[in-house]
């Protein structure tokens, strides 16, 4: 990846390792929570950076373990200070992308570790708008947003959450700009709860993705 005058920049937002996936806590221990979740961010990270679309990535953190582990994967870290929202850490990495010159940001979550970069340049292969454009790549339940392609990089404000999708959809009408819905299989596999945890261990025994750090991870879970 090149930071010279990027045409697409990646927006990682990561929460401090010990509030991260508090939806899991009944069924992991902190500990393994925080294991996972670095498992999960170091394979995003590393297909961000096989991407042949992706110019540079930015990590939107608070947390110094994420910030090196970032910078050991060529990603470069902004510094979220008021560590607010998962919205307002997105909308933190937009300006330092326009910053960059970025002409489009893609909005990608830390845990979607089997994201495939081979479809993830095939996402990215559609030509820049002129004109505008969102593309929204929804969550497995289709009703979430789990990442957002957005050309120019303000063209919305990112509005993440449940029943994001439908937001985007809106935001994107009242701008008047086009709008595609892209289910890249690889992408709408997110974990925020057990049944999350459960497709993912399912779709990477199918051979979805990668995703080695967390195969690893879940192969230690499935011993104990």
């Amino acid at each position: 990846m090149s930071s010279s005058r990027p045409e697409t920049i990646a927006v990682l937002p990561v929460k401090r390792w010990d509030t991260a996936k508090q939806r899991l806590a009944k069924d992991l221990g902190k500990g393994t929570r925080r294991a996972l979740v670095e498992a999960m961010v170091t394979d995003v990270l590393i297909a961000l950076r096989r991407s042949q679309k992706v110019d540079l990535t930015l990590v939107i953190t608070r947390e110094p373990a994420v910030e090196a582990l970032a910078h050991g994967y060529d990603a470069d870290t902004v510094h979220d200070t008021a560590e607010e929202t998962h919205s307002a850490a997105a909308a933190l990495g937009i300006q330092r992308a326009v910053e960059r010159g970025a002409r489009r940001v893609l909005l990608i979550p830390g845990d979607c570790p089997a994201l495939d970069p081979k479809e993830l340049d095939a996402l990215l292969a559609r030509r820049v708008a002129d004109d505008g454009e969102v593309v929204i790549v929804p969550d497995r339940h289709g009703t979430g947003t789990n990442a957002l392609l957005l050309s120019p990089p303000q063209v919305i404000a990112p509005a993440f959450g449940p029943g994001s999708r439908e937001r985007h959809e809106r935001l994107a009408a009242e701008a008047g700009v086009r709008c595609v819905v892209d289910e890249v299989r690889s992408l709408v596999l997110d974990v925020d709860t057990a049944e999350d945890l459960d497709a993912v261990r399912e779709a990477l025994g199918e051979g979805v993705g990668n995703a080695a750090h967390t195969r690893g991870m879940l192969s230690r879970l499935a011993r104990r």
